[in-house]
């Protein structure tokens, strides 16, 4: 392995997205000292940024003045990032970098600076390369997403790149998702034409940053990037404590790990398990589809995703549309937006003047299951039970309704083995989903989503999101359904924001001129009309 190898740490640039990079100054001189101690040739101490939106820490700006005050060891040097977005506008380039460095390499703590950039804004940013050396910083460029990217573009990213003043060329697996042959195949035409010194950005999805890390110091690499426990967004790093020790190993560099060791204990691993960062299945399959990984990091923040949102939203993106991140196609994936009601069942003609008993997918329906039967077998309500909620006896189920086309994607294959009819809004189902379900009696009831819109027509309705629950209601509306019962519906711990949606839902509902009766039958947090299941005056 080559002994000339630059060993960069980044974690409090990379991992300052968990805490607004506000990180404590014992922690900052702690780390400092730990660092020297593994022999880490590079500290990134964070941005350079000319943003000042909202309250961020000293390591978002990691100015001359606050490294000043810091006790950096000799051995290290300090490197800070600059975002390509951020020096491409209507100024000149040469604006934005005067104020972001207003000292030379010769005066200032910091003496190498890093540029960020997608393929696109590679060529744009180039000239800020020359102008960073006049004032004698070592220059380094990272090629974001570079997974994405053909032979041709990388031919042409190491053909500008010979012809610039660039010292360093990165290649950042931003989606986590290159395997060995790919690093190989990366490196051979990066240096087809750039035959300067090149590094290693990696990212954990599959669990090969390391082994990948490792593979580009043989093929050729002499930059490699790590963090502290792999922090950073999402799926993290590679861990600068198993890439220290397997330098060491190899005789690349000396380690004492004890220092950070005993900082990895009291600082980093408690903010580990409140942030959650790291690789898991969610993000193996983003990596595996070539998702941008803030789509798992932002569902996995958000409660009201559960387990078959997330993959229901990660088999929808995984044909290119998640290969950027970008919150409105998130949304989207949750909401979808429809226009065309379609629609051609009137729910009149199996609910008008029944009660409806609306089975949900809470514990509350198995808890109850023998007072839910016995009460369906001696009242004989209208049972619709949401999605593939099974736990009565099917039998005693006369319909399901589902209208997500996202979440159906996983729900489909369970759906098609079920017996009852299942009302869906058929238009808005895709050719694979129809297939599962051919063998399925579909009931097609017309779903278009319109924010603070309820409409209930004979075949089609309006709600103002694409819950099942407000479809479902729609459904009982427009049949002219009697009352409905609710079973099921739990709800969540009290400090979760699902409650008050599904409350503000229940409300909204209920101010409609059509609204039927609600009365949940199993115990709800919700703010329902409720009544026992085992009475036997429902």
């Amino acid at each position: 392995m080559n002994r000339n190898i630059k060993f960069l740490d980044c974690t409090f640039r990379d991992g300052g997205y968990y805490n607004a990079w506000d990180f404590p100054m014992d922690v900052i001189e702690q780390y400092l000292t730990a660092m020297s101690a593994i022999n880490v040739n590079v500290v990134e101490l964070g941005f350079r940024t000319i943003k000042n939106n909202g309250f961020k820490g000293a390591t978002a700006y990691t100015t001359d003045d606050f490294l000043r005050n810091l006790n950096i060891p000799s051995s290290l040097s300090i490197s800070v990032m600059v975002n390509a977005a951020e020096l491409i506008s209507d100024a000149p380039i040469e604006q934005a970098l005067s104020f972001l460095f207003p000292e030379s390499a010769a005066k200032s703590p910091v003496s190498i600076v890093r540029i960020a950039c997608h393929y696109h804004e590679f060529f744009e940013v180039l000239p800020a390369a020359e102008w960073l050396k006049s004032l004698g910083f070592y220059v380094g460029f990272n090629l974001m997403q570079v997974s994405e990217r053909s032979i041709d573009d990388l031919e042409k990213i190491s053909l500008a790149a010979s012809q610039s003043a660039i010292d360093v060329l990165y290649f950042a697996d931003s989606l986590g998702n290159l395997q060995l042959a790919d690093v190989e195949r990366i490196i051979a035409v990066l240096s087809s034409h750039w035959k300067g010194e090149l590094g290693i950005h990696a990212h954990d999805n599959l669990g090969m940053a390391l082994q990948n890390s490792l593979f580009a110091m043989e093929k050729g690499a002499t930059w490699i990037d790590s963090t502290v426990t792999g922090m950073g967004r999402g799926p993290g790093n590679v861990k600068t404590e198993y890439l220290a020790l397997e330098m060491s190993y190899a005789k690349v560099q000396g380690c004492n790990v004890i220092p950070l060791m005993s900082l990895i204990t009291r600082y980093f691993k408690p903010m580990q398990q409140q942030h959650s960062w790291g690789t898991n299945a969610y993000y193996y399959l983003a990596g595996k589809y070539g998702i941008h990984p803030t789509y798992v990091q932002t569902m996995l923040a958000d409660f009201r995703f559960s387990d078959e949102d997330i993959i229901a939203v990660l088999e929808h993106l995984k044909d290119g549309a998640g290969r950027i991140f970008n919150p409105n196609t998130l949304d989207m994936a949750r909401h979808f937006s429809s226009s065309e009601p379609g629609g051609s069942w009137a729910p009149k003609s199996m609910l008008q003047n029944r009660d409806v008993l609306l089975l949900g997918t809470g514990p509350g329906v198995m808890a109850h299951r023998l007072a839910l039967e016995r009460y369906i077998r001696q009242q004989k309500p209208i049972v619709i039970a949401m999605n593939a909620q099974s736990h009565i006896t099917p039998e005693l189920i006369d319909l399901r309704v589902a209208c997500h086309p996202i979440r159906l994607l996983t729900d489909s294959l369970l759906l098609s083995k079920q017996p009852q009819p299942l009302i869906t809004p058929v238009a808005l189902l895709s050719p694979d989903i129809l297939r599962e379900l051919s063998g399925n009696t579909l009931l097609d009831y017309g779903l278009v989503i319109s924010k603070d819109s309820y409409l209930f027509n004979d075949t089609y309705c309006e709600v103002p999101n694409s819950l099942v629950l407000s479809y479902a209601l729609a459904i009982c509306s427009s049949g002219m359904a009697n009352r409905i019962f609710m079973a099921g519906f739990d709800g969540f711990a009290a400090d979760d924001p699902r409650n008050i949606e599904i409350d503000t839902l229940l409300h909204d509902y209920s101010q409609q001129r059509l609204a039927v009766e609600l009365v949940a039958v199993t115990p709800t947090r919700y703010k329902l009309n409720k009544k026992s299941i085992y009475s036997n005056t429902l």
